[in-house]
């Protein structure tokens, strides 16, 4: 059943074109949503997309609430005065207001709901660590931890990473609700070590963020592949990246994967029974808002199946989430069989990546990416997301992986099976319905 002939299998494991293409994109630094930076990059895949073969390729321009890092400080005014407004020691997080606030501080540890019960707040500046608790039975988002921070009427937001490094985390917190009530910064681990410490006896801080907040517009960048008529597959990635690094990992290598994977195709196009689509979306970052234009301006009839990409390049060993399609699940296993290739899958319903968009509307979607020996995030959401952590090697292997699979589910013979909307809803776990309430995304 194998669609990739030899020869387009060995061109993969030769050529340079989606590890030059990955190269480039982190060479446009920020790329933020919204910025001339994520400009740079639609620029730069709409390039590739024509390079590679592609039909159409053209770049979609939607207006979204923009927002701009300029500066954060915060200072520690007892029980020893000490100032912290270095970029690896402190940063504003994407979706907040600016505001001074000076309060004392409170630490809630990991951050889980129980934490926030447990703690009076109010008035005060809340301090969480970029942990999970051990006592949750998923990952708890940031967004939950400043809305839970903001619920409680604390007076700003502090996020410490748990990595060693001298990195401070960044990440959306405003989402739907841009630009959010509080102003909130990133620290490292190391001034949050501090912080904590001190907290445990009484602190004072002042916290001090800048930042601008106003309409602007992002870009998906999209082209196609195969018959002009019939149910489509979605080939797709995110080309936005946080201001601070050059997103490498997050997003660079899936943006590549999606040029590389229909450079691959573009070889076997007649084979194609379905038409394929291969978009690259902006505004990933700050609320899916490019998938969700996309959704919202076309008939999902239409559209067979999404494989988006996202965080793939770590290693090798692919691994896909499947939303609960386990029909999408066994193209997959079946590629990996094939190849000879370890694969790592998870069945749960995530809101979490662009193919949430669809999967909450029931259309078949997989979010495709890669596992390693990594903590957590790792260097995402960092200064140190670089190219220099990632190996061509990797990108070659799931370059292939993703071209079969893809190739697979273009074929009449494959069918995936949609769910309804209603469905979906009654799938989603307890805990990703309250993380969505939440953060204001709950989409029922």
């Amino acid at each position: 059943m194998r669609k990739l002939p030899n020869s387009v299998v060995g061109d993969a494991q030769t050529s340079d074109f989606g590890w030059q293409v990955l190269t480039d994109l982190v060479d446009v630094g920020n790329r933020m949503a919204g910025q001339e930076g994520e400009a740079a990059g639609a620029a730069v895949v709409r390039d590739a997309f024509e390079r590679a073969g592609l039909d159409e390729p053209a770049i979609e321009e939607f207006e979204i609430p923009g927002w701009w890092r300029e500066s954060a400080t915060l200072r520690i005014e007892q029980p020893h005065e000490r100032v912290h407004d270095d970029s690896h020691e402190v940063i504003s997080l994407p979706g907040s207001p600016s505001g001074t606030v000076t309060a004392e501080v409170v630490d809630v540890g990991p951050g889980g709901y129980d934490d926030f019960e447990a703690t009076d707040i109010d008035g005060k500046v809340v301090m969480a660590s970029s942990e999970t608790p051990d006592s949750a039975d998923r990952w708890i988002h940031r967004m939950e931890k400043y809305s839970n921070a903001a619920a409680g009427d604390a007076a700003a937001f502090v996020f410490r990473n748990h990595i060693d490094g001298a990195l401070p985390p960044t990440g959306e917190v405003g989402y739907g609700n841009r630009p959010g009530p509080i102003p909130a910064v990133g620290v490292s681990k190391e001034v949050g070590e501090r912080l904590a410490r001190y907290a445990e006896d009484g602190a004072t801080v002042t916290v001090d963020s800048q930042c601008r907040n106003e309409p602007t517009v992002s870009r998906n960048v999209e082209a196609r592949l195969g018959p002009e008529d019939g149910e489509a597959v979605l080939v797709t990635a995110h080309v936005d990246a946080h201001d601070i690094s050059d997103g490498a990992l997050d997003n660079g290598t899936g943006s590549a994967l999606v040029a590389e994977i229909g450079r691959l195709l573009a070889g076997v196009e007649d084979d194609l029974d379905h038409p394929v689509r291969f978009v690259t979306f902006g505004s990933e970052e700050i609320g899916l808002r490019g998938a969700y234009h996309w959704a919202d301006a076309h008939d999902l009839d239409g559209v067979k199946c999404v494989v988006n990409i996202d965080g793939a390049g770590s290693s090798r060993n692919l691994w896909i989430g499947t939303n609960g399609f386990d029909s999408l699940g066994s193209v997959f296993e079946g590629v990996a069989e094939e190849f000879d290739a370890p694969l790592s899958t998870r069945s749960t319903i995530s809101p979490h990546g662009d193919q949430w968009a669809f999967v909450q509307e029931g259309v078949p979607a997989v979010m495709a990416g890669s596992v390693s020996e990594s903590s957590g995030r790792g260097w995402g959401h960092t200064h140190a997301d670089t190219l220099d952590k990632l190996d061509s090697r990797d990108l070659r292997d799931l370059a292939v992986l993703l071209g079969e699979a893809v190739a697979r589910l273009a074929d009449d013979e494959v069918t995936v099976d949609p769910k309804s909307r209603d469905e979906i809803r009654k799938r989603i776990d307890d805990g990703y319905i309250q993380e969505l309430k939440t953060g204001g995304r709950w989409p029922y």
